[in-house]
């Protein structure tokens, strides 16, 4: 069967948060369907961090004559990340073409199996890691992160544009660490803030995470509740 959907999470601004959601919301997905984590992030990848398997390394096997990583699997989670590879007190300092490449080379170098959903944690930007992944890995939908800072939220809206612009549906955006969310179901308190982002982005939002520090510790049981609408919403779309 290979791989059925693969969804690209992204935003051009760092430090939003991207990361913790992808991983959040590939575990609420790993508790009903076959999920894997690609880590496209070449220069800051922090899959293997979160997760908290940075001290391993994946298997190379020999299949049908190419060598092919057998991923981590965490949380029941399929992950593969350059931060495997690279010796985690050394930066890749490479140009375009090394970083397209090394991406595509990680995702066609993986012995995925079967998953329902590959997610791609995207690095920030709008450059070649957005090119190779429009070309080469060919996302069904990308879903945006975005926080309350107008900075965010002007770099979100370029990364829409890019998406368009490459023909990948953009799903809707999150908005992360926002203070119009209960801390503890997720739900909004005040919607005016996500208002002001949505009448600027024009997508769907998808959901409002707050900041939290189970988020931010990486407590996946516990938080899963504040990703179940952000879920919901993505399974109609998706």
């Amino acid at each position: 069967m290979g791989i059925k959907k693969i969804i690209a999470v992204a935003s051009a601004k760092g430090g939003v948060g991207k990361s913790t959601i992808c991983a959040n919301l590939a575990y609420r997905f790993s508790l009903e369907s076959n999920v894997g984590i690609l880590d496209a992030d070449i220069y800051g990848p922090n899959q293997h961090i979160i997760f908290d398997i940075q001290n391993e390394k994946p298997e190379v096997i020999d299949k049908d004559g190419k060598k092919k990583f057998i991923p981590i699997k965490s949380n029941n989670i399929a992950i593969n990340s350059m931060g495997f590879i690279l010796d985690k007190d050394k930066a890749a300092m490479w140009r375009g073409p090394m970083l397209s490449g090394a991406i595509k080379q990680l995702k066609e170098s993986t012995d995925w199996g079967d998953l329902d959903y590959l997610f791609i944690d995207m690095p920030p930007g709008t450059g070649d890691a957005y090119l190779t992944v429009a070309k080469d890995l060919k996302p069904d939908y990308a879903i945006l992160v975005t926080t309350e800072s107008p900075l965010a939220i002007q770099d979100t809206l370029k990364s829409k544009t890019l998406f368009s612009t490459l023909g990948i549906p953009v799903a809707g955006f999150i908005v992360n660490m926002t203070s119009s969310s209960c801390q503890n179901c997720g739900e909004l308190l005040n919607n005016s803030a996500v208002t002001d982002i949505h009448n600027i982005l024009q997508i769907k939002q998808l959901g409002a995470i707050p900041s939290n520090k189970k988020i931010a510790g990486f407590d996946f049981p516990e938080t899963v509740k504040l990703f179940e609408s952000t879920y919901n919403e993505l399974k109609i779309i998706i």
